[in-house]
């Protein structure tokens, strides 16, 4: 009984692992970046705060970012998963931010606007991969 419990306990630590990787089998990409916070209220986003400028649906408790248009040249473009520095979760890119931000990441932190104010604003890392390797490992 133990034994298996056991084996159980390890499979799912492994597949726990697997699962906030970026993958080995891309080219992965890091850069460091300015990280702040964003909540689904109108005041912060626009009169439909629930729907992001890609039109996808944000669910508070999911794990989204939104990126400053220069980093979609980068190659962190829609429904990428990203690292980030601090993290030990994926995130993904669900939303994209005003023009005039550079550089920047802003992590979506549901309905909870005492979270995202305690975050703050933060030089991290984020690692993800470049689509060039995975559209041609297709």
């Amino acid at each position: 009984m133990k034994t298996t419990r056991l084996i159980t306990l390890v499979a799912l630590l492994i597949i726990h692992s697997c699962q906030n990787r970026i993958g080995k089998d891309c080219d992965s990409k890091v850069i460091e970046v300015t990280a702040t916070a964003y909540n689904s209220l109108e005041y912060q986003t626009s009169p439909n705060p629930q729907i992001t400028a890609f039109g996808d649906s944000l669910k508070p408790g999911l794990n989204y970012i939104a990126v400053s248009r220069d980093l979609l040249d980068s190659g962190l473009v829609h429904n990428t998963k990203v690292k980030i520095e601090g993290f030990d979760e994926l995130f993904v890119v669900k939303d994209k931010m005003n023009k005039r931000w550079r550089k920047r990441i802003d992590i979506y932190m549901g309905l909870d606007v005492d979270k995202a104010k305690n975050w703050g604003k933060k030089k991290v890392s984020i690692e993800f991969c470049s689509p060039e390797k995975d559209a041609m490992a297709n």
